[in-house]
């Protein structure tokens, strides 16, 4: 889509750090590049290599994480690297991909790779962390940035538990103080960013589950235990029974992505094989889920003679946006765009492992508005047709810019 559906009127503060075209093309062009071309968790290594060269061309020193994809780069630092001067302001990207199909049929930029597709905005979030990395660059040669700022370009985000850990592990929080990042929202409008202190996403596990037992004829399902009626009761019992087990303030859910057994009609099976994830709105809640989704699987299954194998993975708690950093969001948002360009939001289900990075520092995220304004059909987020406006590179670029400047004289 365009990136000059410039509807926006430019906020109060004068700060420098506004993109000039040419950039904001090549930004563009960047983001369509990694559209194109989409890797999946821990297999980013054009997308890590495309960033580094671009840092790279700006005179900047990225670090490769250990892990051999994503990196870190320091901004305003004598060696490139933090070495104990002031603790900085990091700005996170994502940068993998999903494994559905692009289903876009007029777009030139559609995924040339099978069944693999950029449908959840990371490389938007990636493009704009480059951006505004380029910009602090400009800025900083000109002596205008007044403190080093971090940018975290981290893989794996839709691998559970997530890349996070891997990015702090490799030290991408040594030295940082607060640390903010955004998500595409395709419910807002291009030009504006949704906010919300406090839980801001939900906590997200995933589940797993293989019944046992003896199988048959369906003409004798009493010489049997019956696990097709076995893995349904499952299905539709233990969601409702783990709700009646917390808080219903909670939004404890627990929703089933997957369930398969058996192979003809008249065979009652051996086995049996459900998958779903366990999403949380309440931290403590969170914490509590493992015991209570396990013991209720096996009171289910024990009712029909199934002998239950349970893999919990754990995944990531809630992004719980704080105060301070919200407001710095908010502050920068205002000063590009104008009070009218920053929206409450309401606290999503989807799970995001930005969270790990929140039990280290204090921080935020912003839900940054990728619809075209007007249009209202919503080109949801994890579905193959989903594209934004490109005019939210500029705006995420300019939001960030003017964080690390506000934040720098606070």
């Amino acid at each position: 889509m365009s990136p000059e559906s410039e509807a926006d009127t430019p906020g109060e503060a004068a700060l420098p750090g506004t993109l000039p075209d040419a950039l904001r093309a090549e930004l563009v062009a960047f983001r369509r590049d990694l559209h194109m071309h989409p890797e999946l968790g821990n297999q980013e290594f054009r997308t890590t290599a495309a960033i580094k060269e671009r840092l790279e061309r700006a005179g900047l020193k990225p670090r490769v994480l250990p892990i051999g994809t994503g990196l870190v780069c320091d901004i305003g630092t004598e060696s490139g690297q933090w070495s104990g001067g002031p603790r900085m302001l990091a700005l996170r990207a994502d940068i993998d991909a999903l494994p559905i199909p692009d289903t876009k049929t007029e777009c030139a930029y559609r995924s040339q790779v099978p069944d693999r597709a950029h449908a959840c905005g990371h490389d938007v979030h990636t493009t704009v962390v480059l951006g505004t990395g380029l910009v602090l660059a400009a800025l900083h040669e000109q002596g205008l940035l007044p403190r080093p700022v971090r940018l975290v370009f981290q893989p794996a985000e839709e691998v559970l538990p997530g890349g996070a850990a891997d990015a702090i592990e490799g030290g991408a929080l040594d030295g940082v103080r607060r640390i903010l990042a955004v998500h595409c929202d395709p419910r807002v409008d291009a030009g504006r960013i949704g906010l919300r202190v406090g839980p801001i996403t939900s906590a997200c596990d995933r589940l797993e589950i293989a019944l046992n037992g003896p199988g048959g004829h369906t003409a004798r399902p009493h010489l049997t235990t019956d696990l097709v009626t076995a893995a349904a009761r499952v299905v539709t019992d233990v969601p409702p029974l783990v709700a009646r087990r917390v808080d219903s303030r909670s939004g404890l859910a627990l929703t089933w992505g997957r369930i398969e057994s058996g192979h003809a009609p008249n065979v009652i099976p051996q086995h049996a094989e459900l998958a779903g994830t366990v999403r949380c709105l309440d931290l403590d809640a969170w914490r509590q889920a493992p015991d209570l989704v396990m013991g209720a699987i096996d009171e289910i299954a024990d009712l029909y003679r199934a002998k239950s194998e349970i893999t919990y993975v754990r995944g990531v708690p809630p992004v719980v946006n704080e105060v301070t950093s919200t407001e710095l969001l908010q502050a920068a948002m205002v000063a590009r765009r104008g009070t009218d360009a920053v929206e409450g939001t309401e606290q999503s289900l989807g799970g995001e492992d930005f969270s790990w990075y929140l039990e280290h520092v204090p921080g935020a995220m912003a839900r940054l508005g990728v619809r075209p304004p007007g249009e209202r059909t919503v080109r949801d987020l994890h579905q193959g047709d989903f594209d934004v406006d490109e005019h939210a590179i500029t705006v995420g670029v300019e939001m960030f810019t003017a964080a690390a400047l506000i934040d720098a004289v606070q």
